[in-house]
């Protein structure tokens, strides 16, 4: 991206309003998801943690992709959300990264009622857990923890100000470094669909919970056209 166009996008950025997360309670009879069963193929133990990388959904994209079903993608389609939280993960210098690195159980009642309006699945609480919590915290306690300080500290910008002719992966990278002074571009991973949607932002920190580059990158190229599936209320 030329320098002109990359300040073009970091003013843009800081012009966006902060967003005010919406109210959120969660829904009665919010039961655990059980223990899942991981395909032997997705079990990678022994990897050495490098970096932590924190996961923000576009949740509506998540739901236009099919997410209301019974699987990890399960998600409170109903309700108005802009980024959740998909997880933490904590992730080797390079692929394969490590996931299932050890059996766990299911989560109690009260975890996934504390987390819900985070990640608004049951399933894919129980999914982070088992995939990736094990592989870096004792316990679902400390892994949710965590995962919760990083997440609740974080201003999100609404992307969804951003107009149209001006909503590339630069501008969405530029309004989280706006956002949160403390995190540079590189630390800011933006995922796209095929079809250019908006899938994720991916937040890096090193081993001492502060924001780093990426070690693979940063994901979309800061001028790459993208567009955005719409939330319910377009205040996100």
């Amino acid at each position: 991206m030329r320098p002109t166009l990359i300040l073009a996008a970091a003013l843009w950025g800081a012009a966006l309003p902060a967003l005010a997360r919406p109210a959120c309670s969660p829904p009665t009879g919010l039961t655990p998801a059980p223990v899942l069963a991981p395909d032997p193929a997705e079990v990678v133990s022994g990897v050495t943690n490098a970096f932590y990388l924190l996961a923000l959904n576009w949740t509506p994209q998540w739901c236009a992709e099919g997410g209301v079903g019974a699987s990890a993608k399960q998600m409170e389609c109903r309700r108005a959300f802009g980024f959740s939280l998909h997880g933490l993960w904590p992730n080797g210098v390079d692929k394969p990264y490590p996931r299932y690195c050890r059996p766990v159980g299911a989560l109690d009642a009260a975890m996934v009622r504390k987390m819900f309006c985070r990640t608004p699945s049951p399933v894919l609480l129980q999914h982070e857990w088992q995939a990736h919590g094990a592989c870096g915290f004792a316990d679902p306690k400390a892994y949710f923890r965590q995962a919760a300080k990083l997440y609740d500290a974080l201003t999100l910008p609404r992307v969804e100000a951003i107009p149209p002719g001006r909503l590339t992966a630069g501008a969405v990278r530029a309004a989280f470094v706006a956002a949160n002074p403390a995190f540079t571009p590189r630390a800011v991973f933006v995922q796209t669909t095929r079809g250019g949607a908006l899938s994720e932002v991916r937040l890096c920190y090193d081993l001492a919970w502060r924001p780093a580059a990426c070690p693979g990158g940063a994901g979309a190229p800061d001028g790459v056209p993208i567009h955005l599936a719409p939330s319910r209320t377009g205040a996100f």
